[in-house]
């Protein structure tokens, strides 16, 4: 795997970390936090999007996005899990 692939992951982590944390108002779990969750989150909405039949498109902006919808399901349910 080429470095740039491993930065460009990065940063639509980090944008989508923070901008799922603004979303969900006190979900962010700091700079390396938000990374991870937003990497995770978009596994996640790369897996569950087209099984719903929605497709974004491609590109940077649409990658950005497909990740923070991933990571907004992500802080949903690490919320319900932290509460029971």
């Amino acid at each position: 795997m080429a470095i740039e692939v491993v930065v460009i992951w990065l940063i639509i982590g980090a944008i989508a970390g923070w901008l799922a944390g603004m979303i969900m108002k006190g979900g962010g779990y700091g700079l390396v936090g938000n990374i991870v969750v937003g990497i995770i989150g978009a596994f996640i909405a790369g897996w569950l999007l087209p099984k719903l039949g929605i497709v974004i498109g491609g590109g940077f902006v649409a990658a950005v996005i497909n990740a923070v919808i991933g990571a907004v399901i992500l802080l949903l349910v690490l919320r319900v899990v932290r509460r029971v």
